[in-house]
């Protein structure tokens, strides 16, 4: 099966100046994710240190913040959604709801709708991301997530599947093992509240250095954003990044790509990458996506999880 494309230089004018901000996460080790085949997951549902979900909670304004957890991109909603609640709980928060959304018709379904409406954060779990472009692409309910986050201050976040699906092209599958030949690493259009980015998670612990290179040699006006495990970046105007959790996030930035095979060889065939820019980034650190410009920021030594 050939690569599929999704242009990333289509124009987006609601994300061009937000004021809301995405909180993007690597997601973790857990049961609801989805499976590469080969890959071994644990079985515990332990998403993020509680340290980014305490920054989530002050990002949409303090612990009496109407929150939205959409668990639609899991394959057992009641245990994410029971985990999230439990995990929130633990850090003072009540005003914390489930949308167990599994089909386009609960998407289009007006309470589900008024929900996000009023909401001050949403966020998406992890789990499968074509789950959700499939689900919310072209309903109601994501209009008003993105309308909401342009103009509203809404804070969107999403971890593991829910990260990789925010911006408008999304990767949606392909095994680490193999990513390095044409073909197998396959593309979509995602939730797009983010543009010229792909995002993927679990980027570190599953070795996925290859998948995200040939989606960012395949699509190079796209910056690569790989979130590690317990990490995640806030953005804020869609440009400006900022690190946090920890682990490492890693910047793959293909627009001075002199040469690559891409195009030449036929599927299944190694592909070959010159000039690819990487920037390895950790709790402290930010990136302009726009100006492609590394900031040092205060280094910082350890991470409060209490």
């Amino acid at each position: 099966m050939p690569l599929t494309f999704a242009p990333c230089n289509q124009s987006f004018s609601f994300v061009e100046q937000p004021n809301g901000k995405l909180i993007a996460v690597g997601g973790a080790e857990d049961k609801g994710t989805e499976s590469e085949g080969y890959y071994s997951q644990q079985s515990n549902l332990h998403f993020f240190e509680l340290a980014i979900l305490k920054r989530f909670v002050q990002e949409c304004g303090g612990h009496e913040a109407h929150i939205e957890v959409v668990t639609t991109a899991s394959s057992i909603p009641m245990e994410v959604g029971d985990n999230y609640q439990q995990a929130f709980a633990k850090i003072g928060c009540s005003n914390v709801h489930i949308m167990h959304i599994r089909n386009r018709d609960e998407a289009r379904d007006e309470k589900n709708v008024a929900r996000v409406r009023t909401a001050k954060g949403v966020m998406f779990s992890g789990g499968d991301q074509l789950r959700l472009s499939s689900i919310f692409g072209g309903t109601e309910f994501l209009d008003v997530i993105r309308d909401r986050y342009r103009t509203d201050h809404l804070i969107i976040a999403g971890t593991s599947a829910g990260a990789m699906a925010m911006s408008n092209t999304m990767i949606y599958q392909g095994r680490s093992d193999i990513a390095h030949l044409k073909g197998e690493v396959k593309i979509t259009t995602g939730l797009a509240f983010m543009p010229d980015v792909i995002i993927d998670s679990h980027f570190i612990k599953r070795g996925r250095f290859s998948r995200l290179a040939q989606a960012v040699a395949s699509n190079p006006a796209c910056t690569g954003i790989g979130l590690g495990e317990d990490t995640g970046v806030i953005v804020t105007g869609s440009n400006h990044l900022e690190v946090i959790g920890s682990g490492a996030v890693v910047i793959i930035d293909g627009r001075d790509i002199r040469q690559s095979n891409i195009t030449q060889v036929s599927a299944g065939t190694p592909i070959s990458i010159d000039n690819l820019k990487v920037s390895v980034l950790v709790r402290g650190n930010s990136y302009f996506l726009k100006e492609r410009h590394f900031v040092q920021g205060e280094v910082e030594e350890e991470m409060d999880t209490e």
